[in-house]
């Protein structure tokens, strides 16, 4: 064997050992995964498709999945098995923050475990009664220079369309606007804000959220998307949905098509966990990009959750799978009721520093911290130069190696 190939097949065993634990672990969540979707959430769906007297028809209807959302705890309890303790805190919870979740999102739960990251994400949990945080940290309430607008940046902006999800998320950012009852913004504000942009020739980027905005019947979400594109000066239109997550079947042929008249669109979306990305979901994503739109993922860091670096890898690279590029993942804000998902910024820098080797780069995004206050996105990166000076620079690699690059 000549020296080359010799130092070759070494350098190829040596990263087989550094991704192997890796392959194990994915091996045994993929199929541990399978076991819950082949046994217990097809178990459940029949459960809850025999309390609400449904057939396989209703379950794909984005309108019954709505018109059913489990949102008291008398309701969840036919389903989950409620200690009196929990029982009451539920009741607790609820009285601060409102809660709901779709048939098909409360299907993928663990009944038993209430710590399993989905159950996590859209059930009440006592340590929402933590008082520390704010319930408005981005500030929103003093960027609104018009109504339903939000303005950071020179050039872009949100227009909050809706107040209303398919499922209140735990952690969610803008739950001090989740009210006690699904809100649309009024037709005189969402024109306001229209006529907002029209007049701001500036902005070139407009972001449509709430709440969900794919939450409004396809009439009146065409009307608000073909009122901005008919703005001149505006080039991108985004909207940001977390649906093809918590409810899928609101992706309709007849929603993309509608959809793919107003390019250049894109949409993003908010997977947290490889458990949410099941056959469903997968299928909404691909309806999506089949119709031209491209489709980002912004992730949010959520301890036990997916503060564990093969848990995102494994995340990422089902993404890129399903043709959904992982764009950004969110350092957790400082919400009211949401400090027991926090993490530290050195926990996700390190498995930020993992990501970049162990996979390719199209499933590493950004990792974002939000400064508080409206103040904008800092991009955080883990260390990589060492020193440097007008003739050389000082590097890490991926591996933690050292490098000296000479001018």
């Amino acid at each position: 064997m000549d020296e080359k190939r010799r130092i070759s097949l070494e350098r190829a065993d040596e990263l087989h050992r550094e991704i192997e634990d890796y392959l194990a672990f994915k091996e045994d969540f993929l199929r541990e995964t399978a076991e819950i979707r082949d046994v217990l959430s097809k178990k459940h769906k029949e459960e809850l498709m025999n309390y609400f007297d449904a057939d396989e028809n209703d379950w794909n209807d984005w309108h019954w999945q709505l018109r059913h959302r489990i949102s008291s705890v008398s309701l969840l309890s036919k389903f989950i098995k409620l200690s009196e303790s929990r029982y009451a805190m539920f009741e607790e919870v609820s009285k601060k923050f409102r809660w709901a979740t779709t048939p098909y999102y409360l299907s993928l739960m663990d009944y038993e475990d209430m710590t399993y990251p989905i159950n996590m994400m859209a059930l009440p949990s006592a340590e929402e009664n933590d008082e520390s945080g704010e319930l408005d940290p981005m500030s929103e309430e003093y960027t609104n220079p018009a109504p339903c607008i939000t303005r950071r940046y020179p050039n872009r902006l949100i227009i909050n369309v809706t107040s209303s999800c398919a499922m209140f998320c735990r952690h969610c950012q803008r739950r001090r606007r989740i009210g006690e009852c699904d809100r649309i913004e009024s037709e005189e504000n969402i024109e306001s804000a229209i006529k907002y942009i029209e007049n701001t020739k500036e902005i070139r980027d407009v972001l449509i959220t709430g709440g969900d905005p794919l939450m409004l019947p396809d009439e009146m979400l065409e009307k608000i998307i073909s009122s901005v594109r008919a703005i001149s000066h505006v080039e991108i239109i985004r909207i940001g949905t977390r649906l093809p997550v918590t409810m899928p079947q609101r992706i309709t042929d007849e929603l993309c098509d509608m959809l793919k008249k107003y390019h250049p669109l894109f949409i993003n979306t908010q997977f947290n966990h490889p458990g949410e990305l099941t056959d469903d979901a997968v299928r909404a994503c691909e309806r999506i990009v089949n119709a031209g739109i491209p489709m980002g993922n912004q992730m949010v860091f959520l301890k036990g959750i997916n503060n564990d670096k093969y848990i995102v890898q494994l995340l990422n690279e089902g993404l890129l799978k399903a043709r959904v590029r992982p764009y950004y993942i969110f350092h957790p804000k400082q919400v009211k009721g949401t400090r027991h998902f926090e993490i530290t910024v050195d926990e996700g820098l390190k498995i930020m520093k993992y990501l970049r080797g162990h996979t390719s780069g199209l499933a590493i995004p950004q990792y974002i911290l939000n400064a508080p206050h409206g103040l904008g996105k800092i991009p955080l990166l883990p260390k990589y130069i060492e020193e440097s000076d007008d003739e050389h620079v000082k590097l890490f690699t991926w591996e933690g190696k050292e490098v000296d690059i000479i001018y």
